[in-house]
């Protein structure tokens, strides 16, 4: 081959095919021919870095690792297990969204990731499109289309397992992610489940329909903006103090459960709520504060005298499973907690859901399933009770304003806070009631109103 159409640099050379030039090298034992471009200058200064890497060691620039998208998503999956330390309930939420890749390349195969491509990533969308689920896992539940949140949340899960396989060098040398090109955060939100608050009339009719099971329960959500799973997982004594009006919403790693955002608050309680709660636990100093309705007392004879104690006795049962296994692990952890958290009587979030239908249905109020309604209501009233939007982001939970990216912390408490058509019309009333177009306007009327005048 003539020194036109080849080169070399230390151990790597270049050869010209067509109008492109290669590089051919061996690292690790293989044989590496990646592209380097049109430019034999240009192909030559990159022939001459991953010859200074070779001689290092280090890993060459145009190298990396072809893997198959199952195995890059075990691994991603357990980056977020391992190294990440994902909630167990986020990782099987991660697991479920990449389960459509998984499923729609197995009718359209490649042999490794960086062989799917943008137009591959398109015709994905189009694949979830025509995808009809059950809202709720459920095999009996009538299934529907996903929704636009629903289709926004597998790709960005799908981006992040590409971003992942981008960065441990599984994906060809300056390949972009696939799943780029898309433009996920400009995907419009058109079909979603639609949130009705309730108006005054609703919601006094809801709680007057709820017996006395229900009404501390829904009442509690109402003033206090408690995600369900924070008010399943609260704990006497250490989460409700009724003395000092004030329930704290605690994370409880070591009994399998943490706050969504593990962001820990207090929540002032209204002097009728206290009252309410103080007849509801009639005397109890220990154990969850909202208990199920079929559990009378405690048969197993177990300590809940605090977190600590219930922290002790899941550690003692976690510690007995493990003699039994080879190797211990979260999930497993996690089903004991949950196991612990029924025999202490603690009421669960499908029940809450369950009773919320059941409430709602008795009231008339078509539509409502979700008790996640109160929680909307909750930073809608602050709003309207102009309270200061860095309180309203402490009391719902959420990040302190700049911690994350936006969608997290005052773009959070946005989300679940709506303007009701009466505060418009009072707000805009009010901003606009000493312009001088209005006293124009009103002699303007009052001309033509009365030609007399």
């Amino acid at each position: 081959m003539s020194k036109a159409n080849s080169f070399r640099v230390g151990k790597v050379s270049g050869y010209l095919r067509g109008r492109v030039w290669y590089l051919c090298y061996f690292e690790n034992g293989k044989r590496r021919r990646p592209r380097a471009g049109a430019e034999r200058d240009a192909a030559r200064q990159l022939a001459a870095q991953v010859n200074s890497q070779l001689e290092t060691g280090a890993p060459s620039a145009m190298s990396f690792e072809p893997i198959g998208v199952p195995a890059l998503r075990d691994r991603w999956l357990e980056h977020h297990e391992q190294v990440r330390r994902s909630s167990v309930q986020s990782i099987a939420r991660y697991r479920t969204a990449t389960d459509h890749l998984l499923r729609y390349l197995a009718e359209h195969p490649v042999r490794h990731a960086g062989q799917f491509t943008a137009a591959q990533a398109a015709a994905f969308v189009g694949h979830l499109r025509s995808l009809r689920v059950s809202p709720n896992g459920h095999a009996n539940t009538p299934k529907r289309p996903l929704l636009d949140k629903g289709v926004r949340y597998v790709l960005e899960c799908c981006r992040a397992l590409f971003n992942h396989a981008a960065k441990r060098r599984h994906l060809p040398p300056y390949a972009d992610n696939p799943f780029a090109a898309i433009e996920i955060d400009r995907i419009p939100v058109e079909t979603a489940r639609p949130i009705e608050l309730l108006t005054t009339e609703q919601e006094r009719r809801l709680l007057s329909t709820c017996d006395d099971w229900q009404f501390p329960v829904f009442l509690t959500l109402l003033l206090t903006g408690l995600r369900p799973g924070e008010l399943c997982h609260l704990l006497l004594p250490d989460d409700l103090d009724l003395d000092a009006g004030v329930v704290r919403v605690r994370n409880k790693p070591r009994l399998g459960w943490q706050v969504k955002t593990r962001n820990q608050r207090d929540v002032p309680l209204v002097p009728a709520l206290v009252d309410v709660l103080r007849v509801h636990l009639a005397g109890r100093t220990c154990g969850p504060v909202f208990r199920r309705r079929t559990w009378a007392d405690d048969r197993l004879g177990l300590d809940m005298s605090s977190a600590a104690a219930l922290e002790r006795e899941l550690t003692r049962r976690f510690t007995e499973w493990e003699a039994t296994r080879d190797s211990s692990h979260r999930g497993a952890r996690a089903r004991l907690a949950g196991r612990l958290w029924c025999d202490i009587g603690a009421v669960d979030e499908n029940r809450v859901r369950v009773e919320f239908i059941r409430a709602a249905r008795a009231a008339g109020l078509v539509g409502q399933t979700a008790p996640k309604v109160f929680r909307h209501q909750f930073a809608t009233v602050l709003q309207e009770g102009r309270v200061d939007p860095l309180v309203r982001n402490l009391l719902m939970g959420h990040a302190a304003a700049g911690a994350r990216a936006p969608g997290h912390g005052l773009g959070m408490t946005a989300v679940y806070t709506h303007t009701r058509p009466e505060t418009v019309r009072e707000q805009l009333l009010a901003a606009l009631a000493d312009r001088p177009a209005l006293a124009v306007a009103r002699d303007w009327f009052v001309r033509h109103n009365r030609p007399d005048v």
